[in-house]
């Protein structure tokens, strides 16, 4: 799947330009002209987002301190679009904290390298995540989880199922998708089992189960989990988040798992 960014640019030319050149690089791109992006940001969680400083009346700073005040938002990358001739843009952008940013106009050649370059980055400085920055942290061999600092007790299944998507942050998944990897081979199952389950899950791991801010409904699809999760390791063992691991291999005996397709009926 082709990572998704944003382009909220009000510059026509610069919006189409950076939307050309990033799917010609194997991207992803959705464009805006405003900032009003945050409803659509939180449902599609855009992997990066190209912002303008020069939206109206400083819509565009505004924006990116909304992006990090928002907790299903605040990690998404965001390289900063600055004009040429405005210095107090540039050093705002700057000590904003965002990851990068780029004069305008800009070369083809320059945005896509900034692009993959943040990218880099960020897959090398947030492979694993420290333990405090974490909302969920999972003991595998004691099969705990600590929800903000609190253990939570979870059956093997609700803890399979919130290992499995949390190896997996930020990716959807069907209820027949996480039936075989989760469930596997258990009888007498159906998705329906998938949304009971879920619906447990949440109970005990959302500040608020009415409105889940770490495990998302993705209508008409399936299940996202949003949440920072960090694995307690044993001083002898090597992490096994899925940055670090082989999305398909068995981080403890190198086995390589076959997903297995099975008929079932509702």
């Amino acid at each position: 799947m082709r990572q998704l960014l944003f382009v909220v640019e009000d510059e026509t030319r610069s919006r189409e330009l950076a939307m050309y050149c990033l799917e010609d690089a194997g991207y992803s791109v959705r464009t805006f002209s405003t900032a009003n992006v945050m409803a659509e940001a939180e449902e599609a969680q855009p992997a990066l987002m190209l912002l303008s400083t020069t939206l109206p009346e400083g819509q565009g700073l505004d924006l990116y301190r909304r992006i990090r005040e928002n907790h299903a938002l605040a990690n998404i990358l965001v390289i900063f679009l600055i004009p040429k001739d405005s210095e107090g843009h540039r050093a705002l952008a700057l000590e904003s904290g965002a990851d990068d940013g780029i004069t305008k106009p800009f070369s083809p050649s320059e945005l896509v390298s900034r692009v993959h370059a943040v990218f880099h980055r960020s897959a090398h400085t947030a492979r694993c995540p420290p333990t405090g920055m974490a909302d969920l942290i999972i003991d595998s061999f004691a099969m705990k989880i600590l929800v903000r600092g609190i253990e939570v007790p979870t059956t093997s299944l609700e803890f399979r199922l919130i290992e499995y998507l949390a190896r997996h942050r930020g990716q959807v998944f069907t209820r027949d998708l996480l039936l075989d990897a989760v469930w596997g081979d258990m009888q007498f199952v159906t998705p329906r089992s998938v949304d009971a389950c879920i619906s447990r899950v949440r109970e005990k791991i959302e500040p608020d189960s009415t409105t889940p801010t770490y495990l998302k409904t993705i209508r008409r699809v399936g299940y996202r989990l949003d949440a920072v999760a960090a694995w307690q390791l044993r001083p002898d063992e090597g992490c096994t988040c899925l940055a670090c691991t082989s999305p398909l291999r068995s981080p403890r005996d190198g086995r390589t798992r076959a997903r297995k397709k099975t008929l079932r009926q509702d």
